[in-house]
């Protein structure tokens, strides 16, 4: 989604999503409700176990993948 359109969705300006996601908004009132109009959790977790948590994502991705290809092999048939 270009930058222009989430910060409309989020109500938010285009140099303030800009600031956010480059980790300059510091502490904006605005990161709550882009978080929210983007549909994204905020996790705060110790840094030893940020690699598991990436690694569980990542997981769960490919996971998600390859349950959305069988259905598509299945409709297909």
């Amino acid at each position: 989604m270009p930058i222009d359109q989430a910060a409309r969705h989020c109500g938010v300006s285009i140099g303030m999503l800009s600031k956010l996601e480059n980790g300059k908004g510091g502490q904006s009132r605005a990161r709550p409700t882009c978080d929210d109009g983007l549909g994204l959790t905020i996790l705060v977790v110790p840094k030893a176990h940020a690699r598991w948590l990436e690694q569980a994502a990542a997981h769960a991705a490919k996971i998600g993948e390859d349950a959305a290809r069988e259905q598509h092999t299945w409709l297909e048939e």
